[in-house]
């Protein structure tokens, strides 16, 4: 697989801000993972508010217009064919929340999605996003690697506490039905297709001792392109790694 050098390593993390998560340790767990790609969600900065690079990767940021909100970012290995910020819909990119990486034969999109807030008030905007967001990815015209915080758990298999989130954000019928949609668009759900029946976390409320007690959400994934599905080697969930109300995951493809 492109960039030809075989097995290639992704991982994914929400930093839930990344200048916090700078001061807790993240060199040391980014050079610990030695990936591929690195991606991360809710950087949380503008340009220019952190100074962070590391030898051998080029880095891709998309920032949102307003301050230390969502944001998203890339550090790779490999150097792209291209590099795109957003989804090429006005009302939707203006929060920094996709880069796109091409390469010979698979894009790699590194997403944050939309909260749809309490009381649900996003909800509506959510599910426009949603379609706008699966209408360009399948417009790319090549397999895609899609990671990131997709914030829905998608399955009762997925949430700690299904019957008490049911219209919760991130865990309502709509959303839910929304990844179902992408899933039947084309995709596979990497950890689950490889991990049919276990339960891990990726996410955990900074209240009620949620991580402690691992009353958690898995919404953070590694989606990829049927086509791609056969070649996953590995996916794992990493909640041995703090710094963040979320932990990393990751892939590894050949």
């Amino acid at each position: 697989m492109d960039p030809g050098l075989g097995m290639l390593k992704f991982v994914s993390w929400n930093v839930n801000g990344l200048r916090a998560v700078a001061g807790k340790g993240f060199a040391d767990i980014f050079r610990s993972f030695d990936a591929d790609f690195f991606c991360l969600q809710e950087t949380k900065l503008q340009e220019g508010q952190i100074d962070l690079s590391f030898e051998g990767y080029h880095s891709y940021w998309n920032y949102a217009e307003k301050k230390g909100y969502s944001g998203t970012a890339i550090f790779t290995k490999h150097e792209p064919l291209s590099v795109r910020y957003g989804i090429g819909v006005e009302e939707h990119d203006h929060e920094g929340r996709t880069v796109t990486l091409e390469y010979e034969d698979f894009f790699l999109v590194c997403v944050y999605v939309p909260n749809s807030q309490d009381g649900l008030r996003r909800l509506d905007y959510r599910m426009g996003w949603e379609d706008a967001f699966r209408s360009w990815v399948l417009s790319l015209g090549k397999p895609a690697i899609i990671c990131g915080d997709l914030n829905v758990a998608h399955e009762e298999i997925d949430i700690k506490n299904p019957a008490a989130n049911r219209r919760n954000a991130g865990f309502t019928d709509e959303e839910r039905g929304k990844f179902t949609d992408l899933l039947g668009s084309g995709f596979t759900d990497s950890w689950r297709f490889q991990h049919p029946d276990e339960v891990k976390y990726s996410w955990w409320s900074y209240r009620f001792r949620a991580r402690e007690n691992n009353a958690g959400w898995r919404i953070d994934y590694f989606v990829v392109s049927n086509e791609l599905k056969d070649r996953i080697v590995s996916t794992d969930i990493h909640n041995e790694v703090f710094g963040s109300d979320h932990c990393p995951v990751s892939l590894v493809i050949e």
